[in-house]
């Protein structure tokens, strides 16, 4: 009876191990940073190697080459980018948990404050707004 009592609970623990899906690099970092926390002061984290955990939120339908990891607060989220191919994110990731280890990085956007034709020697009506993304280098999804 004691054996198989250890026999199940064994089996159980490799269970768990085999459902968590491994994509890019190993995970080196054993102290986790919150996706709030860095969103709270992104400048801080610039060029720094992160690991974050959290839900995702949502993934590339296309080539699966990045996600969205909430934070703690409502509407908060980063995404996490890798180059197409490197690492591939199951489309089906959404809803579930992602340890992620990366390089945050800070990517320019355009904005279209108000669009309309531009004419000659008109001002550009775009301004640019710095956005805060991870550059995943592995992740394990559980």
């Amino acid at each position: 009876m004691k054996k198989l009592v250890v026999f199940m609970l064994l089996l159980s623990i490799l269970s768990v191990k085999a459902e968590e899906k491994k994509l890019g690099k190993s995970i080196t970092l054993k102290e986790k940073t919150s996706v709030s926390t860095i969103l709270a002061n992104p400048a801080k984290y610039d060029g720094k190697k992160v690991l974050v955990e959290g839900k995702i939120v949502d993934v590339c339908q296309d080539m699966g080459c990045w996600l969205d990891v909430a934070g703690t607060k409502e509407g908060e989220k980063i995404r996490v980018k890798v180059k197409d191919g490197e690492i591939v994110f199951p489309k089906d990731g959404k809803g579930k948990t992602v340890l992620v280890e990366g390089v945050i990085s800070k990517v320019d956007t355009k904005t279209a404050t108000e669009h309309k034709d531009k004419k000659e020697g008109e001002k550009d009506d775009c301004a640019t707004e710095a956005v805060y993304q991870i550059k995943g280098l592995g992740a394990v999804i559980k």
